[in-house]
């Protein structure tokens, strides 16, 4: 009878061994813990030695994993003589003129939840699917739900490309050919299911901790060329889509597209109060988006 995997080590013989974790997932999860709370600010983190142990990978993945978090200005003191210490204000992002600007998928989940530290959020977002900000809730939905956070009202407003409108990307190399367009379609899908999981998780607050809660939607005429995220009309992260050349699978095709990474996009952080420049930036942003919202837009519906 042949031996299961699973009962290998019964009979003797070493379990499959699971692929190494690579030192950028052991950075996520211990940023992950930091953000959370539960490595708090002054704390010192564990030895290299045990974190090792901890992640099972070797100490030079550790490693690599505390630089990247301490270019993140989230540890301070990493040495190979003493465990690093968590920063003084780690569990929040920096803004202002003295952030460092870092990649959406870093910068915009720990800044939506703080945005959840008031009592009444309100978040206005321009974008092209928002992929991002469904990703970015989930951090204060957790915090929600571990009863660390409890706004009374959260009202958020996002603007995203209309479904009728010749997108400037994504598009194949070449162009649309006729009407039927597939790399427009996959963006379609995912613009309505991201929207649809956005509204649908914020939605969930008012049964589960009875928060107001409001979410809308409205269609751009237009392909915008950047994203923006504006919170408790106090701070804007702003990032650029910079388009480059991909292949898209689509069904059993590969096919060369046009299109914007906008997870890895660069987010730059203005806050109000911190200087006329930033200050100026966040009420120009704000007008900027009120003014598509109340002109221009039209009503979306986020279905096929």
């Amino acid at each position: 009878m042949a031996v299961e995997p699973e009962h290998a080590s019964v009979n003797g013989r070493k379990k499959p061994q699971r692929p190494q974790r690579t030192h950028r997932e052991v950075a996520d999860e211990l940023r992950a813990r930091i953000r959370s709370g539960v490595l708090r600010p002054g704390q010192r983190m564990p030895t290299q030695a045990q974190l090792a142990a901890e992640f099972g990978v070797e100490r030079q993945a550790v490693r690599g994993a505390l630089r990247i978090l301490q270019s993140e200005h989230l540890l301070t003191n990493i040495s190979k003589g003493a465990p690093a210490t968590v920063a003084e204000r780690a569990d929040r992002a920096p803004a202002g003129p003295a952030a460092p600007p870092q990649p959406t998928t870093v910068a915009l989940a720990p800044r939506i939840a703080s945005a959840f530290e008031a009592e009444h959020v309100h978040i206005d977002a321009v974008c092209l699917t928002a992929v991002s900000l469904t990703l970015a809730m989930g951090e204060p939905l957790r915090q929600i739900y571990a009863g660390r956070l409890k706004p009374a009202k959260v009202d958020v407003r996002v603007l995203l490309p209309s479904r009728s409108i010749d997108l400037a990307f994504p598009v194949p190399v070449g162009g649309r050919q006729g009407h039927d367009d597939p790399v427009h379609e996959r963006w379609l899908a995912q613009r309505n299911a991201q929207g649809q999981v956005l509204r649908h998780n914020l939605l969930a607050l008012r049964a589960t901790h009875g928060i107001d809660v409001r979410v809308t939607f409205r269609a751009l005429p237009f392909t915008p060329p950047v994203k923006l995220y504006l919170l408790n009309n106090t701070e804007a992260l702003f990032a650029y889509y910079t388009v480059i050349r991909s292949e898209a699978q689509i069904g059993q095709e590969s096919l060369p597209t046009y299109d914007a990474q906008g997870v890895r996009s660069m987010l730059f952080a203005f806050e109000q109060g911190d200087g006329r420049r930033d200050t100026t930036f966040v009420e120009q942003s704000h007008l900027w988006f009120n003014a598509l919202w109340e002109t221009i837009s039209s009503e979306l519906e986020l279905t096929d």
